[in-house]
């Protein structure tokens, strides 16, 4: 439950539109609804401002499908990670246009109302390849509310294609780069900048970069400063990340 709808329940219990037996129904899932397999979170929102989302790799269908109709049944959002296109027709079947699909980010969103924008986060790759990460980390930052530019494919192997476009640098205000292979590009980016930096290693490369292992050891020993690292392949650790920095600059 957002806060909009928190205010919206509570003036309707001020104007008397609502009992107070009603307001405490719709309240009483505090802090979370326990279904055995799952423990909704259905207050994540009013906390953190990002709503509760779910990784589906491990999890049967049946139980994503539980899990969207208890969210929605209290009038909720959820954001559904790394879904498969089988899943995905099952929900849309169930739940139709009350899901919105994000093909290359996998991502579908439950419920989810449409966000004011609120600053601007630049998503830089170093290769195409990364792009897969990367739509994850753009669309979790725009479900979040912020406005997204993308600039994609502008690796070290190359950096005529990153410092002729240094001007999207400035009118950032958080900056995600994702990078595989030897992971160089975060650094090379928080050191053109004074926006902080979000550097996300992706498992794209050959044997030695041992699935990204080695990208994020060479990030997390970034000389840069201004970086903060996520996991590998973590796209949507990183658009949380850079929402939540970017919603604390401009307020909620």
């Amino acid at each position: 439950m957002n806060r909009k709808k928190m205010e919206k329940i509570l003036s309707q219990l001020s104007k008397g539109d609502l009992s107070v037996a009603e307001t405490m129904e719709m309240l009483r899932i505090l802090p979370y609804e326990d279904i055995d397999f799952a423990k909704l979170d259905h207050h994540r929102e009013l906390r953190k401002g990002i709503p509760e989302a779910v990784y589906c790799p491990g999890k049967t269908d049946a139980q994503i499908i539980e899990i969207a109709s208890r969210t929605l049944a209290r009038k909720g959002e959820v954001m559904f990670t790394r879904m498969s296109e089988k899943t995905l027709r099952k929900l849309q079947k169930k739940f139709g246009p009350k899901v919105r699909w994000y093909p290359e980010a996998r991502i579908a969103a439950v419920g989810m109302e449409e966000r004011d924008g609120a600053g601007r986060i630049l998503v830089v790759t170093a290769g195409t390849s990364d792009i897969p990460v990367a739509e994850e980390a753009a669309v979790t930052a725009e479900l979040l509310g912020c406005e997204v530019e993308r600039l994609y494919d502008v690796g070290v192997a190359g950096m005529h294609r990153l410092t002729s476009n240094l001007k999207q640098f400035d009118r950032a205000d958080v900056i995600i780069v994702l990078a595989g292979m030897e992971g160089a590009l975060p650094s090379v980016v928080a050191g053109l900048t004074s926006k902080p930096v979000v550097a996300v290693p992706t498992s794209v490369g050959y044997g030695a970069s041992f699935s990204g292992l080695a990208a994020l050891l060479g990030m997390l020993s970034s000389c840069s400063s201004g970086i903060g690292v996520v996991n590998i392949d973590n796209g949507f650790g990183a658009g949380a990340l850079a929402a939540v920095i970017v919603k604390n600059k401009y307020g909620p």
